[in-house]
């Protein structure tokens, strides 16, 4: 049907997102699928059947706009064990309808037009638009590889009398880094006397490897205080697709993230909530989270030990990236298509996470799979 509105486009420069593209591309070659960061593995047996027993129990109409009280309190809970600061269920947490919809609604109701927000490239495809939908201005800092480490100088020249935000993300997507004590110092540094407001995309919070730590914002109180951290329980226990995650912050932004909260969705699904709540009553559902993972990316690395990919370093997420450059010269782009229709491997373009495209010849491989697409999609990786 032909539209005869004039349309003016919020988004002018956004088209399908690449996940979708290779997802589409993917489905139709029928190719092992190392590209989507969601478990090809089933979640729980006992989380599936506390879902269907909320259900029949009658937890089947709207849930409290902030959250299932008994999901906050098992959330607050479990961050002052880990992390030592306490939030108060009532005030500073809030269960969102996915961790997107947790950075959507924090960006849009601390975010103002004229405002800039840093952020870091690669990263994740919402982080921009959700940025200029608010008539803000989007300051992307790109890190390098191998190491991707964050150039703190370049942070504090980017500074100005606008910046309103710093968006962060560790474990990071798609480079596998994490935060070190010397970032979290320079960031304390950086931020201290000022008005800024962090927001901490910390989805994969219970994936760090080789003894790591995560450093939440919610594990340092002089962060704590300025900060909105917004986490999965999708990535956390393997069912992206209930949509449901969570968001702390201080009272007085959770009031206002709330404000937006409530008008985009209301609240998260209601039977998932109660499920949750009763599913984390056990911490190590979550805890055993990083020998886990770590075992599939070294399952995976091992698996491609004679590919001609170099792997670079990851430290916690899903992922890991690998040099082509010594296969073929080509963009990233051109060569995960290759891979797709002429070996049968789905993986993801790392120029796909920079909004200029920059293009360093990698790729993005999830390990998040069971062992056998790992070692079926390797093999066909090491016949390159």
């Amino acid at each position: 049907m032909q539209s005869q509105a004039t349309i003016q486009s919020k988004l002018p420069n956004v088209g399908t997102t690449i996940f979708t593209v290779i997802g589409q591309l993917a489905a139709r070659h029928d190719a092992i699928n190392l590209s989507q960061g969601a478990p090809n593995f089933p979640c729980s047996p006992q989380l599936v059947e506390l879902v269907a027993k909320a259900m029949r129990e009658g937890h089947n109409q709207y849930s409290p706009m902030a959250g299932v009280l008994a999901l906050r309190e098992a959330v607050a809970a479990k961050v002052e064990t880990l992390y030592g600061t306490r939030y108060d269920p009532a005030s500073e947490v809030t269960i969102m309808a996915s961790a997107s919809e947790g950075l959507f609604s924090a960006v849009t109701a601390l975010v103002h037009r004229g405002d800039e927000v840093i952020f870091f490239e690669p990263s994740f495809d919402s982080y921009a638009p959700m940025i200029e939908l608010q008539g803000a201005r989007p300051v992307p800092l790109k890190l390098a590889p191998p190491s991707f480490d964050i150039d703190w100088q370049a942070v504090r020249a980017a500074i100005t009398p606008r910046t309103r935000m710093i968006l962060l993300n560790s474990p990071h997507n798609p480079t596998g880094r994490i935060l070190s004590d010397a970032d979290i110092a320079a960031l304390k540094d950086i931020v201290r006397g000022t008005d800024i407001i962090i927001l901490s995309d910390e989805v994969y919070e219970h994936v760090t490897f080789d003894g790591a730590i995560h450093h939440s914002m919610s594990r340092h109180p002089e962060l704590a205080e300025r900060s909105v951290v917004v986490a999965s329980f999708g990535k956390t226990f393997h069912v992206t697709g209930w949509r449901i995650g969570h968001c702390l912050a201080p009272a007085a932004l959770m009031d206002e993230i709330r404000k937006v909260h409530q008008f985009a969705v209301f609240a998260a699904d209601t039977p998932m909530q109660h499920a949750l709540a009763e599913f984390m009553a056990d911490p190590g559902h979550y805890l055993g989270l990083s020998d886990f993972y770590q075992r599939k990316r070294d399952l995976l690395a091992a698996y491609l030990k004679e590919s001609r990919l170099e792997l670079l370093p990851s430290h916690g997420g899903f992922f890991i990236t690998a040099r082509y450059d010594a296969i073929r010269d080509e963009p990233d782009s051109d060569f995960v298509q290759r891979l797709i229709r002429d070996h049968g491997v789905a993986t993801i373009p790392v120029s796909a996470f920079y909004s200029d495209g920059t293009d360093h010849r990698l790729i993005r491989l999830s390990f998040a799979k069971d062992d056998d697409t790992l070692k079926r999609g390797a093999a066909r990786l090491c016949e390159l």
